[in-house]
């Protein structure tokens, strides 16, 4: 069985199913380390709330995660300064600097082996794109540092070092800040009508709704069946391997990752879209064996990522005809730092207040990127694929995943069990249920 350290090391509070109807002013559906945030920080400014998770807290990627707490989201400055202009990209460094901050000073009230480390972002071919970054960093007034050498198995052309990031154990904190909040799990929202989300055993009515389901799961508003596709990555902890004392990343998008976490080495990499053919862990073993020759693996566990069209999440109204209704989703990779992100501008933008980064995470933003006809067209031939079984979602064939025995879809990248229950979303239904 595959299973992540974090839930090899913790055991989560557990809370009640909620029986019958309910009321509130905002409602948080999702209760994994975003929407438990959310939550925190609406509880802590006097708001009138309530979170409700279909399994339990925690259990869908939070409990996968690397758990990097960054705003080096891989080169991604210069090419925004490019796209966006220098005053956005400032705004998004300044808020993921802020998420950083806040974990600092929550990290001291939850323990959670919160470690501050450098960050790294390194490249095997290309100097000149990491002395371009680095440029880039410093001008937007970031202390970031070109690296000539790492402790890593391969020589480097060099690295992008931000200083003062961290990692910690994520389920840890979600446990600590979780306990005292208003949460209801095995609490599975079927829908949202007329400012009412339908459950099995109730209604619960709110004036306002936060959706932090990894991905969205209605689909008439927002268009995020075409605005996300997901990824699969995949993670080993070794024991007896080097220690790189560092959070390091390779700017090549089949690279690979690494961080400790007491004595394992977590190695990362073998990703792939959902429903296609990667590396997956025999890739990571096969490097392993070649780097690390005396290592033994102790964990396996693969994370599922909702990208979206531009590298940069989608966090605030769900549309711009629902006033009521809000997302936060295509963290990238990087969902640890942009949970919190979401958690401080959602809190604010729910109680009507004015914030800076709302225009950079704007779900409404522009739609106009190669990605999306990417996603259109992966969709488009899909759906007049011939397959044995078709996701619940919106009909796209599935693919059998031998690695880990699912039934995934390329397209939106739900996945199911053999037998056919949902793992993933946004499909919501069993696949021999539709």
């Amino acid at each position: 069985m595959n299973r992540s350290v974090w839930t090899d090391t913790i055991e989560l509070p557990e809370f009640e199913t909620l029986q019958g109807d309910a009321r509130t002013d905002v409602l948080v559906i999702g209760g994994g380390l975003c929407g438990v945030l959310c939550t925190y920080f609406l509880k802590q400014a006097g708001v009138d709330c309530l979170l409700v998770e279909g399994e339990r807290i925690g259990s869908g990627i939070t409990k996968n995660t690397t758990a990097k707490i960054t705003s080096q989201h891989g080169l991604i400055y210069e090419k925004m300064v490019r796209s966006l202009g220098r005053d956005r990209a400032l705004l998004y460094l300044k808020a993921n600097e802020k998420a950083l901050a806040a974990y600092r000073e929550l990290a001291g009230k939850y323990p959670c082996d919160f470690e501050e480390k450098s960050a790294y972002v390194y490249s095997r071919e290309d100097r000149e794109k990491i002395e371009k970054e680095v440029r880039t960093v410093n001008a937007l007034g970031f202390p970031a540092e070109f690296a000539g050498e790492l402790p890593l198995p391969f020589a480097v052309k060099g690295a992008v070092r931000f200083p003062r990031q961290a990692q910690f154990h994520p389920l840890k904190f979600l446990a600590g800040a979780a306990e005292k909040l208003p949460v209801y799990e095995h609490t599975f929202v079927e829908n949202i009508q007329d400012g009412t989300a339908v459950t099995a055993r109730g209604r619960i009515r709110a004036e306002q709704f936060i959706v932090t389901t990894h991905f969205p799961f209605i689909n008439r508003h927002g268009s995020y069946f075409l605005k996300l596709y997901q990824q699969r990555s995949y993670v080993l902890g070794l024991e007896q391997a080097a220690r790189v004392d560092g959070m390091y990343l390779d700017e090549a998008r089949d690279g690979l990752s690494f961080r400790n976490y007491g004595d394992l080495l977590l190695l990362g990499g073998g990703g792939h879209r959902t429903g296609k053919k990667g590396g997956g862990w025999r890739e990571l073993e096969e490097f392993a064996a070649l780097a690390y020759p005396d290592a033994r693996i102790r964990y396996r566990w693969a994370a599922q990522d909702c990208m979206s069209l531009d590298g940069i999440p989608y966090i605030g109204r769900y549309a711009a005809s629902t006033p009521e209704l809000y997302v936060a989703t295509g963290f990238q990779k990087w969902g640890m730092t942009s949970s919190m992100v979401s958690a401080l501008l959602l809190c604010d933008l729910v109680q009507g207040k004015a914030n800076d980064w709302a225009e950079v995470f704007s779900p409404s933003r522009s739609m106009v990127k190669p990605q999306l006809f990417r996603n259109a067209l992966e969709a488009g031939v899909n759906l007049l694929t011939p397959a044995l079984r078709r996701c619940s979602h919106m009909g796209c064939a599935l693919k059998w995943n031998p690695r880990e025995h699912t039934w995934d879809c390329p397209c939106h990248g739900s996945r199911f069990e053999k037998e056919g229950a949902v793992i993933d979303n946004p499909a919501k239904k069993d696949i021999f249920s539709a």
